[in-house]
């Protein structure tokens, strides 16, 4: 195993990061130009998305487990090409029930990357809490660019284009991946490059049943978050905005670009600081702030909802290493799965919430004050992890050298 090979694997496991969120997110604001040329309604067609949000989450264990089981740089070049495939079909498809199964392929290639491409990037990381964080920073990019490049892509060039470019460019890159693969320059690691230190029976299973609840509530929060934005801000900034596709995609990618920063800052406090004291606080924040999206508008929406999306993104480093302490690094893959099925199985959830409230109000504020309850489910789940025992008594001690 080479420093190429894991500097490579690591490269390509934060670019598919980017990748799998603009891909998975597309529809969300191309569904607001298909309202006016299918002449649908948008609770109709936000419905279309059910099922390839349910196959990010089904197919996640499997992909976890032939990761560990086959080969994980194989299983991502799989992920770079199913997903390119689906996302080009896409923008191919000339009515719901075609656009439906093409959103379906996409889900299904989508749901390699986390469980396998997580394991893939800890097992190379030396320091595994820095490396989450600039993963984190490439998925909040990639999240932040979904909207205006669907936005961007179907105002200056129709909106078949905003799946067709991106559906290009994971091909590429699946083929480069395969090639490093067949040349020898990208090769699957036997065992952590820094071993995490095993623990106790009993507080597996306790993190296993905690982290089960937390990871559901934080599931359908982010995908209601995602899928609800671009018709939130259409509704609440209309003065603003002007009815632009494009000014309500830039608005979105403003809102999670706020928290690509935060979410490096959350790598290094999760090298640092006890994972359960970033996780808790981080639930915490949540709560008022979802209540404040619930009623507000104009720029303190977009405040609020800035919020929301930084306290949600600076957690997951926290809870992906909580994940990687209390699982056995050959089950680590399979593990991974089970939080994705878990946390985006909650993805179909979330879009029949949010279109049986907006089908029932024409608003959002029963939503949000959904979403502000599980927040608080969630916090008060997480207070009961197990105590970071391998935690520094403070983060400046040298012992720390070890976690890092």
């Amino acid at each position: 195993m080479t420093d190429t090979s894991a500097r490579l694997s690591i490269g390509f496991s934060w670019v598919g990061h980017a990748l799998m969120h603009i891909v998975t997110a597309l529809f969300l604001t191309v569904v607001l130009v298909l309202e006016r040329e299918w002449k649908l309604p948008y609770d109709e067609l936000i419905r279309l998305w059910t099922l390839g949000a349910l196959m990010i989450g089904v197919g996640a264990p499997l992909a976890g487990w032939l990761g560990d089981r086959w080969s994980e740089c194989r299983m991502m070049a799989v992920f770079f090409l199913l997903t390119g495939a689906g996302t080009i079909a896409c923008g191919l498809t000339d009515g719901p029930e075609a656009l439906l199964w093409a959103l379906a392929v996409l889900g299904l290639g989508a749901s390699i990357y986390h469980p396998v491409g997580m394991a893939w990037m800890v097992k190379n990381a030396t320091n595994r809490g820095k490396a989450l964080g600039y993963q984190g920073i490439f998925g909040t990019v990639g999240i932040a660019s979904a909207a205006v490049v669907a936005g961007g892509l179907t105002e200056w060039l129709g909106w078949r284009s905003a799946f067709l470019i991106p559906g290009a460019i994971c091909l590429g890159l699946g083929v480069a991946l395969a090639l490093l693969i067949a040349l020898g320059k990208v090769e699957d690691r036997q065992g952590d490059v820094k071993p995490i230190p095993k623990a106790s029976r009993g507080d597996v299973i306790r993190a296993f049943v905690v982290l089960s609840v937390t990871m559901v509530c934080a599931g359908l929060m982010f995908n209601a978050m995602q899928v609800v934005l671009p018709k939130l801000f259409e509704a609440r900034l209309s003065d603003l905005l002007g009815g632009s596709t494009l000014g309500v995609g830039g608005v979105v990618t403003a809102v999670y670009l706020f928290a690509a920063l935060p979410q490096l800052i959350g790598g290094h406090l999760a090298d640092k600081y006890p994972l359960k004291r970033i996780y808790t606080l981080c639930l915490l924040v949540q709560v008022p702030m979802m209540a404040a999206v619930a009623v507000l508008a104009d720029l303190p929406l977009v405040g609020a909802a800035a919020l929301v999306v930084v306290a949600s993104q600076v957690q997951i480093p926290a809870e992906n290493l909580l994940l990687a302490r209390y699982t056995p690094e050959r089950h680590r893959g399979l593990a991974y799965g089970a939080k994705f099925i878990l946390s985006f199985g909650a993805g179909p959830l979330a879009v029949q919430l949010v279109a049986l409230v907006y089908e029932r109000t024409g608003e959002f504020v029963m939503l949000y004050a959904t979403l502000s309850v599980l927040a608080l489910v969630a916090f008060a789940a997480a207070l009961l992890l197990p105590r970071d025992r391998d935690a520094p008594a403070k983060p400046a001690a040298a012992p720390m050298a070890a976690a890092e």
